[in-house]
């Protein structure tokens, strides 16, 4: 399974010729869905699914069901419930979790769902749900404002993935990325900072 890291939280994941994109968001490269099979979506906010791109695209596409996208476009979804199992692209998916970290106040609180993709690929969009499954790979988030990093490198060690990396990055400077890329590679076994356009 081939994984390609696009801005922020979009990631392409290729095998056997098919084609499986994870949170095209309006921060994300167009590029990261040609040729694109299916798309996964883990929450509704707008640097995960961009719509109006989604509905151009005319590709399957699957979404926590309750999820609130935006009408501007018409964009048939496929609602996902937390435990489901189906196939996308070929993929074996399996959507854990529920709902969005929490940033203050109990807000935001939307669903969002976390997804395990082939032979142990975790995505978790914005929660740190630790999964039953085992998870080989993990895409962790690098930065959020729901999240502390201790949080991160606590969930990436709960975990145990043999690989790991970055996702959720776009908010952060240079410097900021520096420090958490450093944190991550002294803490966490078999981590790898990835840039956009970076494949594993």
């Amino acid at each position: 399974m081939r994984i390609t890291k696009f801005t922020h939280s979009c990631v392409r994941v290729e095998h056997d010729g098919a084609v499986l994109v994870i949170d095209p968001g309006t921060w994300s490269e167009p590029t990261a869905l040609a040729g694109a099979d299916a798309v996964l979506v883990t929450h509704e906010h707008a640097d995960h699914v961009d719509v109006l791109r989604l509905a151009a695209l005319g590709v399957p596409v699957y979404a926590p069901e309750g999820a609130r996208l935006p009408d501007r476009a018409p964009l048939p979804v496929t609602p996902v419930q937390a435990g489901q199992r189906f196939t996308a692209a070929g993929f074996p998916v399996t959507a854990v979790g529920g709902r969005h970290a929490v940033i203050h106040d109990g807000q935001p609180d939307c669903a969002n769902l976390g997804y395990l993709v082939g032979d142990g690929l975790y995505h978790p969009g914005d929660s740190l749900h630790v999964p039953d499954e085992p998870v080989q790979t993990l895409l962790i988030p690098g930065h959020g404002s729901w999240m502390r990093l201790g949080e991160a490198i606590d969930f990436a060690r709960r975990i145990g993935p043999s690989r790991a990396y970055t996702i959720h990055d776009a908010q952060i400077n240079e410097r900021g990325l520096a420090s958490v890329t450093g944190w991550f590679e002294e803490t966490i076994p078999g981590y790898r900072h990835l840039t956009p356009g970076e494949t594993a």
